[in-house]
């Protein structure tokens, strides 16, 4: 595992690496990054619908393919969610747009 790597593992998308509370807060719900650039990261899906969590999400990053572009991830068909706070499900790296 490279520095970069070291530095957003377990951290929430969209936090700066500085920020005094940079993991996750235990009354949100999280969906674990797994793959691609954003590896190991958790993003807040606190409040999403269900429909929300199937479409994905295209998350802007400077560590895309293009910079300034998008990783795109979501869920796997079928892969268990559990409902509540904390991880409650997985979003899988499937590619980069512009």
């Amino acid at each position: 595992m490279n520095g970069d790597e070291q530095l957003l593992r377990g951290r929430v998308y969209g936090l700066d690496h500085d920020d005094p509370h940079p993991g996750p807060l235990a009354h949100r719900t999280y969906a674990a990054l797994i793959g691609g650039p954003l590896d190991g990261l958790l993003l807040d899906i606190h409040g999403w619908r269900t429909e929300e969590i199937d479409d994905g999400a295209a998350l802007p990053t400077e560590l895309s393919r293009w910079p300034g572009g998008r990783a795109l991830y979501g869920p796997r068909p079928g892969e268990p969610r559990t409902p509540g706070p904390g991880v409650s499900c997985r979003f899988h790296y499937s590619g980069d747009a512009p």
